[in-house]
């Protein structure tokens, strides 16, 4: 797996052994990417992103590589947090990024950053997880007003989006569906 564009364009991403981490592939990352960068524009200037269920990072490293000025990610599997200090240290990004060990569906209150306005959830498959992890976010101040929140899930999972959110975009990729949701 690899950086798609910007700056770490074809950087390589440390990624995991076995298959308990999903990591995003890079051809539904070139995708999502292609279709935020209408909301954002090219340069994802001013863009404060918070990756849950983070993995490898490839999410919020990818827009950080893209021009995004922080990304805070929050994971609590052990193996997760190693390939996410491993792929921050290699990509010299530790001034900009933040690891936080904690479940993403009781995040609490947000302490010391500003509220992001570009999330990426991508729970483990089929277990509710992700309506639990936006309900947190929402609630705990993590989310930005007008935020872009990318949602991804099985394809055959039937989601249940909050009230507070607006769907503004869907997409199936194989087994996977990415819903773009603004608040």
């Amino acid at each position: 797996m690899r950086i798609v564009a910007g700056k770490f364009r074809s950087k390589k991403l440390h990624t995991p052994e076995g298959d308990e981490i999903r990591p995003t592939s890079d051809r539904v990352r070139e995708s999502l990417f292609n279709i935020l960068a209408n909301h954002f524009g090219p340069a994802f200037h001013e863009v404060r992103v918070l990756d849950l269920f983070a993995g490898t990072g490839a999410l919020g490293l990818e827009a950080l590589s893209r021009g995004a000025e922080h990304a805070c990610f929050v994971d609590t599997g052990v193996e997760a947090r190693a390939l996410l200090r491993e792929n921050i240290q290699d990509f010299g990004v530790a001034g900009q990024a933040r690891m936080l060990r904690r479940d993403a569906t009781d995040l609490g209150q947000v302490q010391r950053i500003p509220p992001c306005n570009l999330v990426f959830l991508d729970p483990p498959y089929n277990q509710g997880l992700g309506e639990k992890a936006i309900k947190a976010a929402l609630d705990g101040g993590w989310v930005a007003e007008d935020a872009i929140i990318v949602w991804e899930e099985s394809k055959s999972a039937e989601l249940t989006i909050p009230e507070e959110l607006t769907e503004l975009d869907r997409r199936n990729y194989g087994d996977t569906q990415i819903l773009i949701l603004q608040r």
